[in-house]
């Protein structure tokens, strides 16, 4: 699983493929140690053995958080992972972080924020399984030539769809913050997502996407535009299970 969203439970529940006896989860993959990232980690503490697996800086964040201290470590083995290095599964599943213009979680951020910078604390994952890829990027500040190329070779693309307009928040009156203080870039406006990504081959879906953004309106001119566009629209949290 990669990322574990705060509805992580109302998930597994949902989805009957993930009910055998026991927890059906044998390795979790963070992309960052945002909140709506490893919330959902405290409802795997029930006694069954999992593997974490994240870059270093995002381990030391929950390490730092006593609270994950319920991830009892002869249960939850913590791997560190370095960006470019490959990381493998069993049954042929690979997979590589790399980095993504970003910053820290909003909980770790000091008085002089770096809204896009490019650490290890924030990163996307690309897969491997056979011929098949999948690049999956929750949370981006800006579309790089590196991201570009990765995408371009992918059969399916998750990327940031948290707000369709850069002041969305301003304008509903939810937040003080832009979209790019916050470290996502938009998926309006001339070097909005939309038009960053435009003409790629790969299906590709909208995720992370915040409760003011008008894509989620089924029919609303936001929505029926990026699906215009060949865009798909994920409406169930930051995470995926493979």
């Amino acid at each position: 699983m990669i990322n574990a969203s705060p509805d992580l439970p109302q998930q597994l529940r949902q989805t009957k493929p993930l009910h055998p006896r026991g927890s059906p989860i044998n390795a979790v993959l963070l992309t960052g140690a945002e909140i709506d990232q490893v919330a959902g980690l405290l409802s795997l503490r029930e006694r069954e053995p999992f593997q974490l697996c994240a870059t270093a800086v995002t381990l030391t964040a929950l390490a730092e958080n006593t609270m994950f201290g319920v991830l009892t470590p002869d249960l939850v083995r913590r791997k560190a992972v370095v960006p470019a290095a490959p990381l493998v599964f069993p049954g042929g599943l690979q997979a590589q972080l790399f980095t993504v213009p970003g910053k820290v979680p909003l909980y770790l951020e000091g008085d002089k924020a770096e809204s896009a910078s490019e650490t290890a604390a924030n990163v996307g994952v690309e897969l491997y399984a056979g011929d098949a890829r999948i690049v999956y990027i929750p949370g981006a500040a800006a579309v790089t030539a590196a991201i570009m190329a990765r995408i371009k070779e992918a059969d399916v693309v998750f990327f940031d769809g948290t707000l369709f307009r850069n002041d969305e928040m301003i304008t509903t009156g939810t937040g003080a913050k832009t979209g790019r203080r916050m470290g996502h870039i938009p998926i309006d406006g001339q070097d909005g997502s939309l038009a960053a990504l435009e003409g790629i081959s790969a299906r590709r879906i909208y995720v992370h996407i915040n409760n003011t953004n008008p894509v989620l309106v089924a029919g609303s001119p936001e929505r029926v535009r990026v699906e215009r566009e060949g865009w798909e629209i994920a409406e169930d949290g930051m995470e995926i299970a493979l």
